[in-house]
């Protein structure tokens, strides 16, 4: 069967820098749980230690990737990269889809990738190739009238389930969570006092929350391996699940130790602020982590998660990707060795479910009582659609 080809593709920032949410969700207003002194590797800088705002965390701001086909079909997803991003897509990226068979993925993805390696390889230009990647999952989706999920080989299980991120998982469990991840408050330069409260928390929150709850705790690359062990240590009485990307991404030795210091049974995870599959090898070979987390709008879109996935299931690892709402949640369906998914509690005192991507998705399915049924995701393509009301802005054209 033949399909159209690719017309054109465009990139896009939110007209005016604002952000507010949606892709770029580190981008709140004063007061909101995902910016309140959380550790980050910065807090060395006490200028720096209550907000991740303060040294930048939302320059960036989000990036939106359409793709049109000959005859007027539109694909279009979301991730971050703001307006550096949009310069590759539209001055680079875009010699590789225009005029292409949009179902060539492969072929673009090598593309992409390689013809940016002497620039690229991680962060942000990887970013921009994952926009543009699940912009064309998108496309495929509607041109099929499919969702991406039966394009990915079809669901294994009739529903998701979800743990949350957030700062009450407490308030998660009430609403049918299965568990519950706390950023971290407090790093290494806050000393004893700083390790003390980071304890004291979890210990409050296992009061709250009874037995079988899950609880973890998200570093954001915040510790070194010396207190992500001893955090590890002090926390174990109270049932920490899993103590997540503790240490710089870089350091897989750092990992590749601390998952040794753990107490037994304590998961040692990371990956949000990986890419590729020779990325996720590193992690895996040298047996840094027992569940990998690559966010699909960051490590390479789909077609780079599949080898991702592939190969952590070879090395016996799960596959949990970092929360991005339907761009995971079609992927995380179709795979056995991701059981269960991230929702990051949007709400700004964590109280209440609310869309990941609001506002810059609309139909975008939320969780009810911490569960999504398959049904949800049955709309061609990745199933919801761009808000027309956010205003774009396309600072260049090719």
């Amino acid at each position: 069967m033949g399909y159209p080809k690719i017309k054109q593709v465009r990139a896009y920032v939110i007209k005016g820098g604002e952000g507010g949410g949606g892709a770029d969700y580190h981008d709140q207003g004063e007061g909101h749980w995902i910016d309140n002194h959380i550790a980050t590797s910065m807090g060395r800088y006490p200028e720096y230690r209550q907000s991740r705002k303060s040294f930048g965390i939302n320059v960036l701001g989000t990036l939106v990737v359409e793709i049109e086909a000959d005859d007027g079909t539109v694909g279009f997803a979301v991730t971050t990269g703001g307006e550096p991003a949009c310069y590759m897509v539209e001055k680079h990226f875009a010699r590789f889809l225009e005029g292409r068979n949009p179902f060539e993925y492969e072929r673009i993805w090598d593309q992409m990738y390689f013809g940016s390696q002497y620039y690229g390889r991680k962060g942000i230009v990887v970013n921009a190739i994952s926009g543009v990647d699940l912009a064309l999952w998108d496309l495929m989706g509607k041109l099929r009238q499919e969702p991406v999920y039966h394009m990915l080989g079809g669901a294994v299980r009739d529903e998701l389930q979800f743990y949350a991120t957030g700062a009450r998982p407490d308030l998660a469990k009430e609403m049918g969570f299965i568990g519950g991840k706390l950023p971290l408050y407090h790093g290494p330069i806050e000393g004893d006092e700083g390790l003390k409260k980071n304890v004291e928390l979890i210990a409050d929150m296992r009061s709250r929350v009874g037995e079988d709850f899950w609880l973890m705790y998200d570093c954001w690359m915040a510790l070194d391996v010396n207190y992500a062990t001893k955090l590890a240590h002090k926390c174990h009485e109270y049932g920490l699940k899993w103590i997540e990307e503790a240490i710089n991404p870089d350091d897989y030795w750092g990992y590749q130790q601390l998952k040794k210091n753990v107490p037994a049974g304590m998961l040692v995870t990371t990956g949000e602020h990986e890419s590729t599959r020779w990325g996720f090898k590193m992690l895996l070979e040298m047996g840094c982590c027992d569940i990998i987390q690559p966010d699909v709008g960051w490590c390479g879109g789909v077609t780079e998660l599949l080898k991702i996935s592939a190969l952590a299931d070879a090395h016996g690892a799960l596959v949990v990707p970092h929360g991005s709402s339907v761009y995971s949640y079609h992927f995380v369906i179709t795979r056995h060795n991701s059981p269960f998914a991230e929702f990051l509690m949007m709400a700004p005192k964590a109280d209440h479910v609310a869309p990941m991507f609001h506002p810059q998705l609309l139909n975008e399915p939320i969780p009810d009582k911490g569960r999504l049924k398959v049904t949800a995701l049955d709309k061609p393509g990745f199933g919801v659609d761009l808000n027309p009301e956010v205003k774009l802005y396309r600072p260049y054209e090719h």
